[in-house]
Order: C-alpha cells, then structure tokens, then sequence
C-alpha cells in the first residue's frame, strides 16, 4: 500500500506532525501575521465576500422574497382532558348551583310583583273564589295562598333543594367520567390563538 499524501514531516517517535486538513500552518518567526479564514463549504459567488477588507457587492447581497406569505399562522394545540378532579367539580358546583339559587329566588319575587301590578292574582282569585265557592264559605282564596312570603319561602326551598341536588350531581359526574376516560382516553380538545 503506497502513501499518496506525499512527505510529511516527521514529528515525536514517527509520527506526523503536520496540521490536520484544513487547518492553517503553524506560523514561524519568520513569517508576517496573517488574518485566520476558516475553510467555506460552500465557494463565494464571484466578486462577493468580504476578505482583505472588501465590502460585499449588491449582487451578493441577499434579498427578501417578494412572494413569501406575511399573514401569521395561527398555532393549534390538540389536547385531551384525561382526569377531573372530583373535589374541585364538587367546589366549583356548590358555587354555581348557589349563584343558581339566588338567581331563582330573585326571579320569583320580581315575577310576583310584576303579576300582582297586572292584577292577575285579583282576577284569578275572584274567579276561582267564585267557582270553589258555597253558601257557607267563600271559596278558595288564591291571593293569601299566593302571598309573597310564600312564595318567596318556596323558592328558597327549591334552591336549597337544588344546590344539594347540583353539587351531588355534578361530583358523582365527575367520579363517572374519570372511569370513563381511564377506558376510552378522555376528551380531546382543539386550542388555537386568536388571530
């Protein structure tokens, strides 16, 4: 097998000493400083670059595309709801099924006092007094039965009843869908910015 690489110089014990390919010279006393270029992949375009201190020409200068797409594209991320905590469910359950409630109550009362300014409890009460009515009594009286105290107290008891039956619910929920997930992978779910 012949060496193609021609005379090396000899270093410690045989061994070549010269630089490795592509790397410079070591420089002796003799010779003037010289600025290190590191060898390029890929050759300049002819005129370019910037050794020995020339600037580069406008030819090879890189331009933008004038075709390139500007509008930004909007990132999505897919994701998959694979527990829910029961304890949080059950917090943020108790909480809406109250605002529920309140809701409720307020509605019945507004509701009463905009039909008792209609005179719907007057009318129907007279009407059913009439028909619920004998000689001995005056019949059923809608308009106490129909007070606002009562109506609001059972309003108040339904929402009561509903905040217990929301909290359950919404708890037992979530007990159901984490066994559920835990066999079929949970929800996904698609995110994406806005625009």
């Amino acid at each position: 097998m012949t060496d193609t690489r021609g005379p090396q110089p000899q270093g410690y014990d045989g061994y070549a000493s010269g630089p490795l390919p592509g790397e410079r010279e070591p420089q002796g006393k003799d010779q003037t400083a010289q600025p290190y270029h590191p060898p390029q992949a890929y050759p300049s375009p002819q005129g370019g670059g910037t050794q020995g201190g020339q600037q580069p020409d406008a030819a090879a200068v890189r331009l933008p595309r004038t075709g390139a797409r500007t509008t930004p594209r909007t990132r999505k991320a897919r994701l998959r709801v694979a527990r829910a905590d029961p304890w949080s469910v059950m917090k943020v359950s108790f909480l809406l099924s109250i605002a529920l409630g309140i809701c409720t109550v307020v509605a019945a009362a507004v509701l009463w006092m905009v039909m008792d300014a209609m005179g719907v409890f007057s009318t129907v009460g007279g009407t059913i007094s009439e028909a619920t009515g004998s000689n001995e009594s005056n019949g059923f009286d809608l308009q106490s039965f129909l007070s606002l105290p009562r109506v609001l107290i059972f309003a108040s008891v339904i929402a009561m009843i509903d905040v217990v039956l929301a909290t359950a619910l919404a708890t037992l929920g979530a007990f159901i869908y984490n066994l559920s997930a835990g066999f079929v992978g949970g929800v996904e779910l698609t995110l994406a910015e806005d625009e």
